[in-house]
């Protein structure tokens, strides 16, 4: 029996219980008060007689008409308030099965992918709904499983011709009495070479907190991620979370101060209340570029650049958001930058 069909039936019977409960009340109404007429006194004119019947019979009408009026009203009042509360347990009972299928579905995220729903009972719209769902949740698991190993072969394909490059230069400066040529070369590509590898694992580490799940969950102290000799202020607290992705996203947002910070600049490191927060010193920053500061490769001028990547706030970003929490950033009104990281 679908859906449609169970609920045309189920409003048929309210309203089939309404209409016999509105009729029962009226006609309870009807016979409990009966007006009785008087028998004509003897001795009068017949014309008398006739008048006072009609008299009688026209108020005794009336009132029959009051009292049915006055039991239609009462029996509407009790018939709203009955079919209110029929059709509040009745639409709970139909909508049980779809706050199941919401509840269910809440609980599942991106580190039980392999969970369903599962719905049993009959081939209706509902149950065509929930298979839908598992549907479309096998092909989510099927696209994260695809994106896992992706990074997986990624890590491996990518570092080994870099590998080689790097040992083909050893090589070559290795020979006897190189050519300056040679040397001044290789140091070059050797360069080259760091700052690809560094790009190359901030890419793998970007992919794998925004599609990886968050495996070797443990409670850690925020305070000691961050990295050595950094001065904290405020109280610790602890989270819970993948160890290497969080010391990760803590140094990325404490070098990133440390990077573009002006010369004999401060930076502050404060916890409190389940966030953390690094601010730095530096030029006055526009606040509508600052927002972008969070998205792969976006930097704030020429001075931005060095030696950078262009992803430590994004992957801060991402295994923020991978961990339930949220990193903001807001330029300083005396300059410099503010990165706040929450997390639960």
């Amino acid at each position: 029996m679908g859906v449609r069909l169970r609920f045309t039936l189920l409003y048929g019977v309210l309203f089939l219980i309404s209409g016999a409960g509105l009729l029962a009340i009226t006609a309870a109404f009807s016979v409990s008060r009966t007006t009785h007429v008087a028998p004509p006194g003897t001795g009068q004119p017949p014309a008398e007689q006739i008048a006072r019947l009609q008299e009688e019979l026209a108020s005794a009408s009336a009132a029959h008409t009051r009292q049915l009026l006055a039991g239609a009203l009462v029996g509407l009042a009790v018939m709203l308030l009955i079919s209110l509360v029929l059709g509040r347990a009745a639409a709970g009972r139909v909508l049980r099965p779809l706050r199941r299928i919401t509840a269910a579905t809440r609980r599942i995220t991106a580190d039980n992918l392999h969970s369903r729903l599962a719905v049993a009972g009959p081939a209706d719209e509902v149950k065509a709904l929930a298979d839908t769902i598992d549907d479309l949740l096998g092909r989510l698991e099927e696209s994260f499983a695809a994106q896992r190993r992706f990074v997986a072969d990624a890590s491996h394909e990518l570092r080994t011709p870099l590998a080689t490059v790097r040992a083909a230069i050893d090589v070559a400066e290795a020979k006897p009495a190189p050519p300056a040529e040679v040397v001044r070369l290789a140091g070059r590509v050797r360069t080259e070479l760091d700052q690809l590898e560094r790009l190359l694992e901030g890419l793998l580490v970007l992919a794998r907190a925004q599609h990886g799940a968050l495996d070797g969950r443990t409670p850690l102290a925020v305070r000691s991620l961050i990295p050595a000799g950094v001065p904290v202020e405020g109280a610790d607290f602890v989270t819970v979370g993948n160890p290497v992705l969080l010391a990760r996203m803590v140094s990325n947002v404490v070098d990133n101060a440390r990077r573009h910070n002006d010369p004999g600049g401060w930076m502050r490191v404060t916890l409190r209340d389940g966030t953390l927060v690094v601010e730095n010193d530096g030029p006055v920053l526009d606040p509508g570029q600052v927002a972008t500061l969070g998205q792969p490769f976006r930097r704030l001028g020429a001075d931005r650049t060095g030696s950078g990547t262009g992803l430590g706030l994004a992957i801060a970003s991402a295994v923020a958001s991978a961990h339930g929490g949220s990193l903001g950033l807001r330029a300083r009104p005396g300059g410099g930058l503010r990165v706040e990281i929450r997390l639960p």
